[in-house]
């Protein structure tokens, strides 16, 4: 028996001082307010008095850590899929005000509807869809809860609902801690929901790819 529904959860803050665009790189785990958030999360799936029956997770300490909440709350094992990761970018590491004023970066920044500065979005969109359907198939009816990235479960919304994937990604729908919500009707993904659960008021958001 299928899923019922399934929960594109993004993590929380992430203790990013130097406030660099972490991507992949290991070391960025969440801050004290990002486990707030990764907690209000949880409730929030709770609240809805749905029952969960699967918990998939990005590798990145990040999601992992965001995953913890889901973890006590429905008292299910993380299942960790590479598929839900986040991209990867030239630019990891760096700052992006600095990126943008040095023209050895250009040519990276040629083509945004690729993007030419990371992995394509089709591939990310392939991957994501991918995993979405293995996590539903999978799961003994409940809902599936996904803890991914923003540029994943953004360019998912995107195609979902069949729009161009070139996009601003200052203008992502999908804050810290949000929860996209997605069912499968006649073969087809299709958006039922999206929350903002978490206070993120003054929340540091530069990280992202």
């Amino acid at each position: 028996m299928p899923a019922d529904r399934l929960h594109l959860v993004r993590h929380g803050e992430v203790h990013n001082p130097g406030r660099v665009l972490y991507g992949r790189l290991p070391g960025f785990g969440l801050s004290a307010d990002g486990r707030r958030m990764a907690r209000q999360a949880a409730e929030y799936v709770r609240s809805l008095e749905r029952p969960v029956s699967a918990l998939v997770v990005s590798p990145l300490q990040r999601t992992r850590e965001s995953a913890e909440p889901f973890e006590a709350i429905f008292g299910i094992e993380p299942y960790i899929d590479d598929r839900v990761i986040e991209p990867t970018n030239v630019f990891e590491g760096r700052r992006m005000q600095r990126v943008f004023y040095n023209p050895m970066n250009w040519r990276h920044l040629a083509q945004p509807s690729l993007p030419s500065w990371g992995e394509p979005y089709l591939q990310v969109v392939a991957r994501m869809t991918e995993a979405m359907d293995a996590a539903w198939d999978r799961a003994d009816g409940g809902d599936v809860v996904v803890v991914s990235h923003q540029l994943p479960i953004w360019i998912t919304h995107l195609a979902m609902a069949e729009l161009p994937l070139r996009h601003d990604p200052r203008r992502r729908r999908c804050a810290l801690s949000s929860v996209t919500s997605f069912e499968r009707r006649d073969g087809r993904w299709r958006e039922v929901a999206y929350a903002e659960p978490a206070s993120t008021d003054g929340a540091v958001d530069v990280g992202a790819v």
